[in-house]
């Protein structure tokens, strides 16, 4: 048996899954560690549903608990970049697009060193070590312990990136490094901003996953711990440490994955209404889809996989106001009760005007207690009503890739706000157990890898870069906790660069597989 848990902004949920059955769910309000709201649901789960620890063979968890970190600017450590680049590349140094308080509170530790290579592997300059020996003591003399290494190019030859790293921890021994190469696409500011973000996430990275095993050794349960990562699948809790970076987005990805699941489309629109956002995103072949541009979190552009998710201030926590402007309108959010919805709903005994309390009204849920809006303006509770499916079918259309009418799966706790019949479905899907889809997708997920890279057909036949370029990714899902039985290349992108000479290609190939068996004796997937 496996336990899904999802930590969103209003709700943990929990889900116990044998096979492809459900077998119980719980919620719980997260909390501001999000470690005891996830102790909560996950107790409340097992003696609800009358469950033995000894029945759970694994725990898989979706947690939006970094993103709030780079969101909100908090709990991050100073970070320093070292850059392989000289005597290219100083037009554009590391930082340069960040906003201003996330350079603030990271510092701008910025080392532009020599080395990288050209778009085909060639060498750009070598790198000098006495240059990185003099760079890692000016790190450490700061007090600094986290750094991002970036070199021009790496995901072609990363071999310049591995020597630097050698180089620095053999300076100094403290200092805590990642590697863009591993995280980042081809594209130089992008790749080095996501290494400078996993870099200043590693040490709450540390402390969040010690806090998950502490909470599943609180709960009884010796079983492997595995985290959500932002393409649906998941990653062990010691790849979870060194790459945190990896589990943005996995709430909304989850959310597809367990709609897919659960209505069993596998090319459609998703909307996923939690407490306080909705996200709207798209099916293909079972999977989310995926961003083709840059995405920015927080204000800082990025190149790692990530869904092509759009969001909107709207879910059942959503405050319901007038229109000051026209009388004889309403607005729904953007700003909501968020996890107070419990308290501060009229249904639920408050004072506030939700989003829930409108849909209880107009007879569309029974939450809380009904009665709470029988006093309600009837063309204001339309209103809002009409209000919120005018903005989830806008929404809709904008993710669309035609104009043709598609299957909509309506998942989440806010689920209820969305009406039957939404313009723009060929059918408004709102499937068995859809209030913990998030949950259900992460108990279901499967383990995958990716690599990007350009290789040139100087050095090597097409067919040699294909078969190199399937066996590194293979291996990289392997390192991640798959069964190596059951991994299969799921996606190749190849990509002619006629521009560039060496008659060189881009070749993006992914793999998933299952979960692999563990003997129960380690939470992480892995041995610590």
């Amino acid at each position: 048996m496996r336990i899904g848990v999802d930590v969103g902004g209003t709700n943990t949920d929990a889900v116990a899954m044998s096979g492809n059955d459900v077998v119980g769910w719980a919620k719980a309000t997260t909390t501001p560690d999000v470690t005891d709201g996830i102790v909560t649901a996950v107790r409340t789960l097992l003696d609800g549903h009358d469950l033995s620890p000894d029945a759970i063979g694994a725990v898989m968890i979706g947690t939006t608990h970094f993103t709030n970190a780079l969101v909100e600017g908090r709990r991050l450590v100073p970070t320093a970049v070292v850059r392989l680049g000289l005597p290219a590349t100083k037009g554009l140094p590391p930082f340069i697009d960040w906003p201003e308080r996330l350079r603030a509170v990271l510092g701008d530790h910025v080392y532009l060193c020599h080395g990288g290579h050209e778009f085909d592997g060639r060498l750009i300059s070598p790198i000098d070590h006495e240059e990185l020996r003099a760079a890692a003591r000016d790190i450490a003399s700061k007090g600094v312990g986290s750094v991002a290494l970036a070199s021009v190019f790496s995901p072609v030859d990363a071999s310049l990136e591995h020597e630097a790293q050698e180089v620095l921890v053999d300076e100094e021994p403290e200092l805590d490094i990642s590697l863009s190469s591993e995280i980042g696409r081809l594209g130089l500011l992008e790749r080095e901003n996501a290494a400078i973000v996993n870099a200043c996430l590693r040490p709450l990275a540390e402390r969040t996953v010690a806090g998950l095993i502490a909470a599943l050794v609180e709960l009884g349960l010796d079983c492997p711990l595995h985290v959500s990562q932002n393409d649906g699948t998941l990653m062990s809790a010691d790849f979870a440490r060194r790459y945190p970076v990896a589990t943005f987005a996995s709430g909304p990805t989850n959310s597809m994955r367990g709609a897919a699941f659960l209505s069993g489309v596998r090319d459609g629109v998703v909307i996923d209404v939690g407490g306080t956002t909705s996200d709207i995103g798209v099916l293909v072949h079972g999977f989310p889809r995926e961003a083709s541009t840059a995405v920015s979190v927080a204000g800082v552009r990025t190149n790692f996989r990530m869904p092509d998710v759009l969001s909107l201030g709207l879910g059942g926590g959503s405050l319901v106001r007038p229109d000051n402007g026209r009388t004889d309108a309403v607005t729904v959010g953007p700003d909501s009760v968020g996890y107070e919805l419990a308290e501060r709903a009229l249904v639920f005994g408050g004072g506030e005007l939700t989003a829930t309390d409108v849909a209880t009204a107009a007879g569309m849920a029974e939450i809380g207690d009904p009665t709470a809006t029988t006093n309600l303006d009837p063309a204001l509770v339309s209103d809002a009503v009409e209000s919120i499916q005018v903005m989830l079918a806008e929404t809709v259309e904008q993710m669309k890739t035609s104009a043709n009418p598609v299957p909509v799966v309506v998942v989440g706790g806010g689920g209820v706000l969305v009406r039957d019949g939404l313009a723009g479905a060929s059918e408004t899907i709102r499937p068995e157990h859809f209030s913990v889809a998030s949950a259900i997708g992460a108990a279901i997920a499967q383990v995958g890898a990716e690599t990007e890279r350009v290789y040139s057909m100087a050095e090597m036949t097409r067919d040699e870069a294909m078969a190199q370029a399937r066996s590194v990714t293979a291996q990289r899902a392997v390192d991640a906790g798959a069964d190596p039985a059951t991994v299969e290349i799921t996606d190749v992108d190849e990509i002619p660069l006629t521009y560039l000479p060496s008659n060189a290609i881009r070749i993006r190939v992914k793999a998933i597989g299952d979960l692999a068996a563990s003997d129960g004796n380690s939470r992480t997937g892995t041995d610590i």
